[in-house]
């Protein structure tokens, strides 16, 4: 049995961390396409500037800088929770026209519209309306949702997305990634 030096076992730890964090970038294609105009979005506001209200916030938000997030709800947790609350901060503390939009998908609408306020007494979002879709629970088709992941980051400025993707894995860390592709739609 060959002997390796510790030196080796070093190297290889960090060719295995190069190369997934490298690959962390997004884990599924979900969300419309880059470059393109942002779709309709009508939900119901739950927490947010309309709340109690129907909106097309893709309308609302028009030309302003907004991050649409997708959360499949039989995945949320706290990961996700903490997620939507850092993103949250840096994007009051970066723009006060930009906001998020966090659209809650499920199989039960009803249940949404009444956890999601609560939810909201618990993590204290500033610049993010938390809403709840009330179609099929793959989300508005335009959108092409993959519910595969456990959340979709679209991010979109002057009325048109420009960075997407599916997430499978969600935590705060996340959130610095969403906010930079944020920031690089502001000239």
């Amino acid at each position: 049995m060959t002997r390796r030096s510790p030196l080796a076992y070093l190297a290889t730890i960090l060719l295995v961390g190069v190369t997934c964090s490298s690959a962390r970038a997004a884990d599924a294609a979900s969300g419309p396409a880059k470059d393109t105009k942002v779709p309709a979005l009508k939900v119901f506001d739950a927490t947010g500037e309309h709340a109690g209200q129907y909106i097309d916030y893709a309308q609302d938000r028009g030309d302003k800088p907004t991050v649409y997030v997708f959360i499949v709800a039989e995945r949320w947790g706290r990961p996700m929770a903490r997620f939507l609350r850092e993103l949250d901060k840096q994007v009051a503390n970066w723009d006060p026209q930009a906001y998020v939009v966090a659209v809650w998908l499920s199989h039960d609408a009803a249940k949404g519209k009444e956890y999601l306020p609560r939810a909201q007494q618990s993590i204290k979002l500033r610049a993010t309306a938390l809403t709840v879709f009330d179609g099929d629970s793959a989300g508005p088709q335009p959108w092409s949702i993959d519910t595969g992941a456990d959340m979709t980051a679209v991010v979109a400025s002057g009325g048109k997305v420009a960075a997407t993707g599916g997430y499978v894995s969600v935590n705060e860390t996340l959130a610095s990634e969403v906010f930079q592709a944020l920031q690089k739609t502001k000239p």
